[in-house]
């Protein structure tokens, strides 16, 4: 049998340009699309783990449309945004008076999603009681409506996200065990904005385009310190807040030139480190070729691990690799410790200047 290579996938994926809608060049997301890629061709539960606003929902409408379901429904569920006593109803419908109100038949989303995927959103805010009627549906593809005793077989596939973390969650005993796994059987980990922050030129410029056409406005430009601004940031609320930010941008800007909608500089900056790539040229202008955005991936993953690279920690971890794969990719990309300015100096009178780091043998 033929060994797939993880790294030649994640740039077939790219190369194939499968995920038109989503917008990032950066070795983490690459590698998110090469496991959706993956996964897609399966009718496996895939769970999307990741924080709020870093576009979990993108991902599972990528997984729907890369798979031999993509003709079928897409039907979507948050789960947090139901009052518990709706969110039953809502998720296997109900007969014509099962309860007051009930004065027409209404089919749930798993009815609804029949031969196509479901996706549930914010899995983690399902109340423990009605855990164990989704426990049954996954594991039996049948349910009941309310106020009815036929049951209803599925056939659907199932993309469940959540921003909690569902093992704490099920060490307080807030979240069954037995659901958990049946989940987890494909988890996808989206990075946060802050840890591809290379993908961040790309979409300010896709969002400025859409809303400036949205507003019949024209952008031009976008100043260099602005462009700084965004990308120093460390956008705890992912892409959805850059989105909402560039909006913002664009009602204030004047001239052709985009506003910096953030009025203070951000307490806790990312990668303030003079050794990293610059990213303020405009994505239109300099988009950056494969072999740039790897050795900026790599060179972030570095500096934010301290520079270690094995270990749960470490860069290779980070960025989703084998260790030998990233000494490699460093190697070939030509990337090496610094050396520390005391090393330099000589002044270190314990023991003789390190040499430049190496990566360790196997």
């Amino acid at each position: 049998m033929e060994k797939i290579d993880r790294n030649s996938l994640i740039e077939d994926v790219c190369a194939e340009d499968r995920f038109e809608e989503i917008i990032g060049n950066s070795a983490p997301l690459k590698f998110v699309l090469a496991e959706v890629q993956r996964v897609a061709q399966t009718d496996s539960t895939v769970l999307v783990l990741g924080e709020t606003g870093a576009g979990k929902e993108v991902i599972a409408e990528a997984v729907h449309k890369t798979s031999a379901r993509r003709d079928r429904p897409f039907i979507k569920l948050n789960c947090a945004a139901i009052p518990f006593d709706l969110l039953e109803s809502e998720l296997f419908g109900y007969e014509k008076g099962a309860f007051t109100g009930a004065f027409a038949q209404k089919l749930g989303r798993f009815e609804m999603a029949d031969t196509g995927t479901l996706f549930l959103d914010e899995i983690g805010d399902i109340p423990l009681a009605l855990q164990p009627k989704l426990l049954r549906v996954l594991q039996e593809k049948e349910f009941e409506r309310l106020g009815s005793g036929k049951t209803h077989r599925i056939n659907i596939r199932l993309v469940a996200a959540t921003h909690r973390n569902l093992e704490e969650m099920v060490a307080r005993q807030q979240f069954r065990s037995d659901l958990y796994y049946r989940l987890n059987v494909f988890p996808i980990m989206l990075p946060p904005l802050r840890e591809r922050r290379e993908d961040i030129a790309l979409l300010v410029s896709h969002f400025v385009e859409v809303f400036a056409r949205r507003m019949g406005k024209w952008i031009s430009s976008i100043p260099k310190e602005t462009l700084d601004a965004f990308t120093s940031y460390s956008w705890p609320g992912n892409v959805r807040e850059l989105q909402n930010l560039i909006e913002r941008a664009v009602i204030l800007s004047d001239n052709g030139v985009l506003a910096n909608p953030l009025p203070t500089l951000d307490p806790n900056p990312v990668g303030a480190n003079p050794t990293t790539v610059d990213f303020v040229a405009l994505p239109s202008a300099q988009e950056g070729t494969f072999r740039d955005s790897q050795r900026t991936s790599i060179l972030r993953a570095l500096h934010a691990s301290g520079w270690i690279v094995a270990g749960p920690r470490g860069a290779a971890a980070r960025l989703g690799l084998k260790r030998t794969t990233l000494i490699s990719k460093m190697k070939k990309l030509g990337i090496s410790r610094p050396v520390r300015q005391l090393e330099v100096a000589g002044l270190n009178q314990n023991r003789e200047p390190d040499r430049p780091w190496q990566p360790a043998a196997d």
